[in-house]
């Protein structure tokens, strides 16, 4: 302004920077400018105006096409920028890249790590490879809608509500990305059809309790054929059946029959226990007669062998002492039949005269019967 240098500074009023009372024309002071005094040194803030114009000034001189040519550069290191941080990208340890150059992929997978492509005439997809999980037959319980994705038929004619898991990992990633438009809602898909197919084959009992784990290990090879056939880059882990139950509707009379069935196998295990026991004990009889006939042969034998070798021993002695030996076979016979007789016979040549008429012959009798079986009986 034309009075920014007169009297040392000071404004048309005098009272400058310099000294003086800061007083104007008329004997009192300006009010003070907005702006301060530009740079006078009276601890005013600065003028607006002269900032700008000051780093106008500066800017010319930095920038040899002047302001233009500043706003050109500054939008040119903008964009540089910003096509840095779109050009360059990071893989992390759980995931695998694949660069697109014009939508067509190549050849390459990008390893974790930080990667640099020619942005935007190249972009790239991002797969996880770790396991992940695929919840089939959960909406329906998880919403309480009416939906029946989890209701199968079974091979029995019985509806059951089966709710599995698939985990699988992605093998190929290009493939998983470009041969499969929606590759997780396909791998649903192709589980509850594979689900559906297996336990169709199958008594509804086995998916209950009895055979799940073969079960899953066919829904599990279903699916990799299927997946492997569509070339879509998923290895299936596992396939988890977590649970199998009949709808709710029929749940009451589902649970009646196994009940009835649980009751049916408690008695045939009773009547097995009970048939074992019957059978135990008849074949342990079975046994003890095989035993005393064994044993009453082997005695029958052994007597006859026995009787055999005694005849034979008195045969030889016959040979030597006919008479003797018969006279003796003779008395022996004798005292076989009649020892047990009541009969009393008296030889009168050997002096039975003087036997007493009255001799107590029945007491004589009970005598030697009572004798015999005190001596063991009969011999």
């Amino acid at each position: 302004m034309p009075w920014s240098n007169q009297n040392g500074g000071g404004g048309p009023w005098g009272g400058g920077g310099g000294g003086g009372n800061n007083q104007g024309p008329w004997g009192q002071g300006p009010n003070r400018p907005r702006g301060g005094g530009g740079g006078s040194g009276n601890g005013g803030p600065p003028d607006l105006e002269e900032i700008i114009r000051r780093g106008q000034n500066q800017l010319k001189n930095v920038m040899p096409g002047g302001i233009n040519g500043g706003v050109v550069v500054i939008a040119l290191l903008l964009v540089g920028v910003f096509w840095l941080m779109n050009a360059i990208y990071t893989v992390q340890p759980d995931e695998r890249g694949v660069e697109l150059r014009f939508g067509k992929p190549k050849q390459e997978v990008s390893m974790p790590g930080l990667h640099f492509h020619m942005w935007p005439f190249e972009t790239v997809e991002l797969v996880k490879i770790t396991e992940q999980q695929q919840n089939i037959g959960r909406r329906a319980a998880a919403s309480g809608s009416s939906d029946n994705s989890s209701l199968m038929l079974t091979g029995d004619q019985n509806i059951v509500n089966v709710q599995f898991s698939v985990l699988y990992t992605v093998t190929d990633p290009q493939s998983y990305l470009f041969n499969l438009e929606y590759p997780a809602e396909t791998l649903q898909q192709v589980s509850e059809s594979a689900m559906r197919e297996v336990v169709g084959r199958r008594p509804a009992q086995d998916i209950f309790r009895d055979n799940r784990q073969a079960i899953a290990e066919g829904v599990k090879a279903t699916i990799q054929a299927t997946m492997d056939a569509y070339g879509a880059g998923i290895s299936i882990n596992t396939v988890a059946i977590e649970d199998a139950a009949p709808p709710r509707e029929v749940a009451d009379a589902f649970d009646e029959v196994q009940r009835a069935e649980q009751d049916e196998d408690r008695f045939l295990e009773e009547a097995n226990q009970y048939a074992n026991q019957k059978l135990g004990g008849a074949r342990g009889q079975a046994a003890q007669v095989r035993e005393e006939a064994a044993a009453y042969k082997d005695r029958v034998v052994k007597e006859a062998e026995g009787e055999a070798a005694r005849f034979l021993s008195i045969y030889e002695q016959y040979k030597v002492a006919p008479d003797v030996t018969r006279k003796r076979l003779f008395l022996e016979t004798m005292e076989d039949v009649m020892k047990n007789s009541k009969k009393v016979i008296i030889d009168e040549k050997q002096g039975g005269q003087g036997v007493v008429p009255f001799l107590p012959l029945n007491e004589l009798g009970r005598a030697t019967t009572q004798q015999q079986q005190s001596t063991g009986g009969t011999q």
